[in-house]
């Protein structure tokens, strides 16, 4: 069965539940940051930077209840537990890392349109506020009354 494209992401085809698991943002950092080999909790928190625990927590289990982060708890004192990328989650590092060269050579552009974006809302929402309005400030078209 060949697929036309664009029909991939059907509701109901695999790839777009694998696409909904990897697009949040804290997944994707997530994995990236994993590729490096395991890593503790704490450690995740601190080289991700912004995210708080308990997203970061719940973002583990959702790539582990997907097969693509393995939970590893030693029976240690005081408790130690690691978190590393099972061999379907290491198919995703070439993926990532693309993205992430594309993120760093399109970032700057992205950040200036978004600035110039906001720029032009702001603008367009003076004007709306000032339109009905002459330079007076007074409503155009409007007899004003001189009230003492």
């Amino acid at each position: 069965m060949s697929l036309r494209p664009g029909t991939v992401f059907l509701a109901d085809c695999p790839a777009r539940l694998a696409i909904e698991i990897i697009a949040s943002k804290w997944a994707v950092v997530t994995l990236f940051a994993l590729s490096n080999g395991p890593l503790r909790h704490g450690e995740l928190v601190e080289l991700i930077g912004g995210v708080s625990r308990k997203v970061l927590t719940q973002t583990l289990r959702r790539l582990q209840d997907n097969g693509l982060v393995e939970r590893r708890a030693y029976a240690e004192a005081p408790p130690r537990v690691e978190y590393s990328l099972t061999e379907l989650g290491r198919t995703l590092e070439e993926p990532i890392t693309k993205l992430t060269e594309w993120a760093r050579s399109n970032g700057e552009a992205i950040v200036a349109f978004h600035e110039a974006a906001k720029g032009a809302e702001a603008a367009e929402a003076k004007d709306a506020r000032t339109a009905p309005f002459g330079q007076s400030g007074r409503l155009s078209g409007v007899a004003s009354t001189d009230v003492r």
